[in-house]
């Protein structure tokens, strides 16, 4: 049957396999495609899913480097912060921390405060202070910024803040005045800014600054040995934040520890470290110098008005007249030949001037001022002769122009004076005010001329001058008070007189003895005050004074001083100065160890915080026999200031009498490490050895001792005894009379070396050194015995005694 449409076609086999084939051709051809196709969809898909990478701007790339070089290294360094202060590593760094006083919170001084400036061996500390966290609607306080001039030295007791307290308080009964002297040795405008912005957290009414000796001597100055000079502000200022925290106090000791050290004073020996501190007046540092001043105090102004504060600024006097320059130096660009020709002239100058042909000495220093007048000291010289000559004016201009010339700069110039005027001149209106003490000390001086009649030495007040000081600033303080205070004052009554107020301060003839002998022993006698011209004059002038003086405290005297403090003590019971001057003169005048202690017991309760009482109140009881109450008392002061030299020593002395040698010798070790120029801690410690039978020790820690104090008669009897215990019977023997060259007053020494004579069988020399030992206290019942018994030997000797 044929199907409808057509007919089929019946292929052969031939031709179906070429059609199979073509359909395979086809089917793997239209395959490829598809996956092609479908390979680019994907890709098209994965381009719309994905867009084209852009690379990174510029801003995000320097934004995450900001992030890196910031936030990471400031999360590092909170991180390693919070991990030193959690194990409990540094210091408090703030001038002023908070206290309790019987469950009251205080604020209060920080001994460690000076840390951040000085070496910790030798930083100077504040006077004690304390005043209440919470202020009273009666109470004006007042903050008194500055260096040791502030202070009050040579006895803070007497600084012109107790002064003017005092004025204050008579004057406007019922209102509390706080005067709180926030001032510290040695320090500058660096420091005083930090001091500054801790005191303006704790609404102060009113800040004082005198300030501007030690600009150039002072942490970071052209010629301190405290820190190196920076002529960056901000540098120096990076610095001593750096050390407010305690990482920076760490990096600080590792650089310590690995810096080099013989240029960091170990002890502190006041002017003298600064012996190699010269700077002439032309050095460019100086202008930094200024520089850095003028910019520091309008900082404290700042940071003081911005606390609400007022601010009286205060020029710095010094003495003219009477302190020669400290140090001298020629004009750099001089020669040789003609350095020889003006000293030739200036000492033919000196000669007229010893001979009181003052004209003529004149005429010499003026020849030699016309080839150099740099020389400091021609101009004071030029200065004296006018003066004597009755030429104030002119003495008057030279004594200024030796101080300007001086190199060794420890008083305030005209540059800083100028400063403090240009800062604080002309704006009473933002409460910024100007006090001018050196027109006002030079209004009270012999022809304008400042001198003794107002200082002790070069800068430091002596009454006179500390009362005048006062009574300038209380008048210009009275002018800014608020008036609800000046409705307050009574009457119009006059001051009190410079007599009344030394009374209410008990400031007695003891204080004046004592006063007196440590200017002598602590300032005159020592460098660079000996380098001064006329020194050797000056010496014998204070030396007379202080015989005087010491010569008047008979025993009524002394009755009476302690009079006078137990009246002060009952006018303001709470003024700690009192009790403690009170218990050092019952201790060391008085002897009445009982009635000492309970008076710096009363340091204690009134201040806490300081070791001062509790070291003080230890010597006491070390005194009384007290071996256990002295090591509490000094272990409490090292826990306040780890740094105290003297309570380690006591401390090492009562162990050893309690027969803990162990101790005895750390304790001594650690006051040799913080003072290691005490000639007594090294003898101390020889002792200690010397009865262990460790000679070797023995021997070092005495001739250590010797080193420093070459006529310690007992260190040097304990070493030729030690000597001799190691059977160096020769050396021993030449000790002894290298001991007695420099001391040859001593009983021992002539009565041991005669024994040691004995046994090398020089009788006569033996004979000859007991019978000196006898001259020096014929009383001496050991070296006559040993006298009579070397007589009756022979010349070998049968037997000496033996050593003491």
């Amino acid at each position: 049957m044929c199907a409808k449409g057509g007919k089929k076609n019946k292929k052969s086999p031939s031709h179906r396999g070429k059609s199979f084939k073509r359909r395979k051709s086809r089917s793997h051809s239209q395959t490829r495609k598809k996956i092609i196709s479908a390979s680019r969809g994907k890709e098209k898909q994965k381009d719309k899913r994905e867009p084209t990478r852009r690379p990174i701007s510029a801003r995000r790339l320097w934004l995450f480097r900001v992030l890196a070089l910031t936030v990471i290294p400031a999360l590092l360094f909170l991180l390693l912060e919070l991990g030193l202060r959690i194990v409990g590593y540094g210091f408090p760094s703030a001038a002023i921390l908070k206290c309790e006083v019987d469950g009251q919170t205080f604020h209060c001084d920080n001994v460690k405060f000076g840390w951040r400036f000085f070496p910790r061996n030798i930083a100077r500390e504040f006077d004690p202070f304390i005043f209440p966290a919470k202020k009273t609607e009666d109470t004006y306080r007042v903050f008194i910024l500055g260096a040791s001039a502030a202070k009050g030295e040579p006895d803070s007791a007497f600084c012109f803040g107790r002064f003017l307290e005092v004025m204050l308080r008579q004057a406007y009964p019922g209102i509390n005045f706080e005067v709180i002297t926030a001032a510290t040795a040695a320090i500058n405008s660096h420091a005083v800014l930090e001091i500054a912005g801790d005191c303006a957290r704790h609404q102060p009414d009113l800040f004082i600054v005198y300030l501007g000796n030690n600009e150039v001597v002072g942490p970071y100055g052209a010629g301190t040995v405290f820190s190196p000079f920076s002529g960056s502000l901000s540098l120096i200022r990076m610095g001593i934040a750096l050390k407010t925290t305690r990482l920076g106090q760490l990096l600080t000791n590792l650089l310590e520890s690995v810096g080099p050290k013989k240029n960091i004073p170990q002890v502190w020996s006041g002017l003298e470290m600064f012996l190699e501190k010269q700077v002439r007046p032309e050095d460019e540092r100086l202008e930094t110098v200024y520089r850095h001043f003028e910019r520091n105090l309008k900082d404290i102004s700042r940071v003081a008005r911005g606390s609400g504060a007022k601010v009286i600024f205060c020029t710095v006097a010094s003495n003219l007249k009477d302190c020669p320059p400290f140090a001298s130096l020629h004009e750099p660009s001089l020669t040789e030949m003609n350095e020889k020709k003006w000293d030739r002239i200036y000492q033919q100058g000196v000669t007229n001037e010893e001979e009181n042909k003052y004209s003529e000495a004149v005429k010499s220093y003026l020849a030699a001022a016309a080839i150099d007048d740099y020389y400091a000291d021609l101009q004071f010289r030029l200065g004296r002769c006018y003066w004597v000559m009755g030429e104030y004016g002119k003495a008057r201009d030279r004594y200024i122009r030796a101080r300007e010339l001086d190199t060794l700069r420890f008083r305030a110039d005209n540059r800083i004076n100028e400063t403090i005027c240009a800062v604080a001149g002309d704006k009473t209106e933002e409460g910024v005010y100007l006090t001018d003490t050196v027109k006002i000390f030079e209004k009270n001086s012999p022809h304008d001329t400042t001198g003794q009649e107002l200082f002790y030495e070069h800068v430091h007040l002596n009454i006179k001058g500390t009362y005048l000081l006062s009574k300038t600033i209380f008048e210009q303080v009275e002018q800014i008070l608020p008036g609800y205070i000046k409705r307050r004052k009574e009457s119009e009554r006059p001051l009190l007189t410079e007599a009344q107020y030394v009374q209410h301060l008990a400031y007695t003839d003891w204080d004046r003895y004592i006063i007196t002998e440590k200017v002598l022993n602590g300032f005159i006698r020592n460098a660079p005050f000996t380098n001064q011209l006329y020194h050797e004059e000056h010496v014998k002038q204070v030396e007379q004074t202080v015989t005087a003086l010491k010569a008047d405290l008979t025993v009524d005297v002394l009755q009476e001083a302690a009079a006078q403090y137990r009246r002060a003590i009952q006018d303001d019971g709470r003024d700690w100065h009192l009790h403690y001057k009170y218990g050092k003169l019952l201790t060391e005048d008085f002897k009445d160890y009982r009635a000492a202690a309970e008076q710096y017991r009363l340091v204690q309760e009134y201040f806490p915080h300081s070791y001062t009482g509790y070291n003080a109140l230890g010597n006491v009881l070390r005194g009384m026999g007290d071996l256990d109450g002295a090591i509490d008392q000094y272990l409490k002061t090292i826990k306040i200031n780890p740094v105290c030299a003297e309570a380690y020593r006591y401390l090492g002395w009562a162990y050893k009498q309690k027969g803990k040698v162990d101790k005895a010798i750390e304790h001594y070790s650690q006051s040799i490490r913080i003072v290691p120029t005490n000639p007594n801690v090294y003898f101390s410690l020889g002792l200690i050895y010397q009865g262990q039978e460790r000679l070797d020790e023995a021997v070092e820690y005495y001739r250590q001792a010797l080193r420093l104090k070459q006529d310690y008669a007992k260190a040097c009897n304990n070493l030729a005894l030690a000597l001799y215990q190691q059977g160096k019977l020769d050396e021993a023997i030449k000790t002894y009379r290298q001991g007695l060259l420099l001391t040859p007053n001593s009983l021992d020494l002539h009565h041991n070396l005669a024994v040691l004579l004995n046994k090398q069988g020089l009788r006569d020399e033996a004979i000859k050194e007991f019978r000196a030992a006898l001259r020096i206290d014929p009383n001496s019942a050991k070296t006559r015995r040993a006298l009579e018994a070397t007589l009756k030997s022979d010349r070998k000797g049968i037997k000496a005694p033996k050593l003491n």
